[in-house]
């Protein structure tokens, strides 16, 4: 089980992800931060991003915050 930290920029005109210096990531989001579309957008980008299934990524906090704490079970 992994804990990564990760920072959205939500309405984006491009969808990222990119891994910081310090082990951090940071996704750009095309998806409103509405009704949970930005979170459920950026589960399946980081699992994309990572190659691991979407069932496997799952938000430990900051589910309304930008800077959010995500969880990987390997």
């Amino acid at each position: 089980m992994t804990v990564l930290t990760v920072r959205v920029k939500p309405n984006a005109r491009q969808q990222k992800a990119i891994c910081l210096n310090d082990g951090s990531w940071l996704l750009h989001l095309k998806a409103p931060p509405q009704e949970g579309r930005a979170n459920q957008e950026l589960i399946a980008l980081l699992a994309q991003a990572l190659g691991v299934p979407k069932a496997q990524v799952h938000i430990k906090s900051g589910h309304s915050a930008r800077v959010k704490r995500v969880e990987i079970d390997a």
